[in-house]
């Protein structure tokens, strides 16, 4: 229960109440909690002080929000390690996982100027331009935007685009996919990004660009990912760096 005589704030008191109410499995993953109103009114404390215990919980990927619906009990985080270039549909496939995709918009066009930079295009050379929502058993966990030049991809459809364009690619060239150059940043979800993944909007997210060459060099692949920081988490091993 929360103590108004404590030194500790009241939201991080009835955070941890929360808490140790998540890890002892009292309240168990897809559980939903009980309302703003409720909590404030059992504890006689303000639903501001209620939403900013639950907002704190929310950006440690413990709770998560429905839109319409309330807060749950997050499930667990998938965790990708940093070694190696897989892509979406593998990397859920290893974790036994259904990977879908719905495209929201794919069009072939002339390469815009980041893109024509990053594939090495000329301005005049068309690429395919994917958007998908990239989903695990049917939940959605990123928002993926793709340049590909149309040269090494003929005969893409909106259609193929729903599967791993991964495998096309590696199918298709004798190279094969080689390595990838990506960077992983926080931030925080637009409008339009929380729309797709489900998510209220400034959510948290992981924004992760990534370039990738196929084995002898030539880029094939430009992409930004927006992927949910309460369902996707990223790990490394570091080995010490003697002096």
């Amino acid at each position: 229960m929360v103590d108004k005589h404590s030194p500790l704030p009241i939201y991080y008191q009835l955070a941890e109440e929360l808490r140790r109410r998540i890890e002892g499995e009292e309240l168990r993953p897809g559980d939903l909690i009980p309302s703003e109103r409720v909590l404030a009114d059992k504890h006689g404390i303000s639903r501001m002080t209620v939403r900013q215990a639950i907002n704190s919980l929310v950006s440690e990927g413990l709770l998560t929000r429905r839109k319409g619906k309330g807060t749950y009990v997050a499930s667990g985080k998938i965790e990708q390690p940093l070694q190696g270039l897989t892509s979406f549909t593998e990397e859920m496939k290893a974790r036994g996982m259904l990977p879908t995709s719905r495209v929201v918009r794919f069009q072939a066009a002339k390469a815009p100027g980041h893109a024509a930079k990053e594939l090495n295009l000329s301005a005049d050379e068309l690429v395919y331009e994917i958007v998908r929502i990239r989903m695990a058993d049917g939940i959605p966990m990123a928002v993926e935007t793709t340049f590909i030049p149309e040269a090494l991809a003929p005969g893409l459809t909106r259609e193929k685009a729903a599967d791993s364009i991964y495998k096309m690619i590696s199918d298709r060239h004798e190279a094969g996919i080689g390595y990838g150059k990506q960077v992983i940043e926080a931030s925080a979800a637009n409008q339009l990004e929380s729309e797709y993944l489900g998510i209220p909007e400034r959510a948290p997210v992981l924004l992760i660009r990534r370039k990738a060459f196929l084995g002898d060099g030539t880029p094939f692949e430009s992409v930004k990912s927006i992927y949910r920081a309460d369902r996707y988490q990223y790990a490394i091993d570091l080995n010490r760096i003697q002096q």
